[in-house]
């Protein structure tokens, strides 16, 4: 079984190399919007050959297509593929009752990433990654990527960084957790994590905090002259101070993930719809801040490194309700009140050491999401002392 990987790294492309990529995000968009175009005019199929029509559009302009890599412009007809593919999924599950809405793809007014699929790139040096139709772009190699590549992909957010991703793939085999301790957690907005120990870990709120700067730079930005160089400096301050945001609650989750998995062998956690649960608007933005999808998608594929086993509680649904030593279901407890007390056993204790419990005892039996782990070599130093870098489509296990 293979397993994929993906890593990114910061890149720091020229005025020139911007430029170049610019465009091609542009000529990507064009041959995406007329793609899109003609099957809305001719009514084609999913199974209809977009690669043979990107042929044709090339061209009719050959001089200004030219400018983008031919891989990268197969790649934006089978993203088109990918899109249609979701939209007759969606119809089939609305055929078996599923409230949920078709969405047909929609025209794009921009583009902000491109790949290459198979060619077209390669490391020159340590610091130097060569892009066709771009040049060598300076490249923080912080770790080599491991295993065989097989896309890169070329990103910019809303502050005008630029990102390069390494998808790769690696052999698969099973990994034994050193601890065989066991744990359960409850998420929460007065604490982050609560386990069934009563240990807590306390809700950083990164976003409540950072919402009075925010607040300052958006109102900054809405004053400057549409169309302004000033006003594009202070969007990129607005964005700067978002991607800020993102990249706490990002480097506090991977830690705390970390240090969780590294730690217990198995792991109880609860299944949660975040979907339905922020409809409650008074409660919305606590629930977005503190990010409990992103940590149990973390917690999930860290599980799989290091070979423990995660398992999320099906009966999630009053488990704060539920006494975890009777069982008893107390009707009479609004999120205001926070210590659970049984009068049934006269059980007492936080209403979320209750419900960390309560998942600890819904979980024995329940089989592992983690069921085949992944092993990730060690590197070794090459004792030539040749470079770091090793070809593409190779296994990269030397440093």
């Amino acid at each position: 079984m293979v397993v994929q990987m993906m890593f990114k790294y910061r890149i720091y492309p020229s005025q020139k190399q911007k430029i170049r990529l610019l465009n091609q995000f542009k000529i990507c968009k064009e041959i995406y919007n007329t793609l899109l175009g003609l099957n809305k005019k001719l009514m084609i199929t999913k199974k209809f050959d977009f690669d043979s029509l990107v042929k044709d559009i090339k061209i009719t302009c050959p001089e200004h297509y030219t400018q983008a890599h031919s891989q990268v412009l197969q790649n934006v007809s089978d993203r088109l593929h990918k899109a249609f593919d979701n939209f007759f999924n969606r119809i089939k599950l609305r055929k078996k009752g599923i409230k949920i809405k078709a969405g047909y793809p929609r025209f794009k007014s921009r583009i902000q990433s491109i790949t290459y699929p198979q060619s077209g790139f390669k490391f020159v040096s340590d610091k130097r990654l060569y892009a066709s139709k771009i040049g060598n772009i300076p490249i923080v190699l912080h770790r080599i990527p491991r295993g065989k590549i097989k896309t890169m992909t070329i990103k910019v957010n809303k502050a005008g960084q630029w990102f390069v991703c390494f998808s790769c793939e690696l052999s698969d085999s099973k990994v034994i957790h050193p601890s065989k301790e066991t744990s359960s957690i409850d998420v929460g907005i007065e604490n982050f994590l609560t386990d069934h120990k009563g240990e807590t870990i306390s809700n950083p709120r990164f976003y409540v905090r950072a919402e009075k700067k925010l607040a300052r730079l958006q109102r900054i930005h809405s004053k400057r002259k549409k169309g302004s160089k000033n006003r594009e400096k202070s969007r990129i301050k607005v964005a700067r101070q978002h991607l800020k945001v993102a990249n706490q609650r990002s480097d506090f989750l991977h830690k705390l993930t970390h240090s969780i998995t590294i730690q217990y062998g198995i792991i109880a956690g609860e299944k949660l719809n975040i979907k339905n649960m922020v409809r409650n608007h008074n409660l919305a933005k606590h629930i977005l801040d503190v990010a409990w999808g992103k940590f149990y998608q973390m917690l999930t594929y860290k599980a799989v490194t290091s070979g423990c086993q995660l398992r999320k509680n099906p009966k999630t649904r009053g488990s704060s309700h539920r006494c975890s030593k009777c069982g008893f279901y107390v009707e009479d407890m609004p999120l205001s009140k926070r210590i659970f007390q049984c009068p049934s056993c006269g059980f007492v204790c936080h209403r979320d050491v209750n419900a960390s419990n309560n998942h600890l005892k819904d979980t024995v039996g329940l089989t592992e999401i983690s069921k085949t782990p992944l092993e990730i070599p060690p590197l070794r130093h090459r004792s030539d002392g040749a470079s770091g870098i090793v070809e593409l489509g190779t296994i990269c296990d030397t440093v």
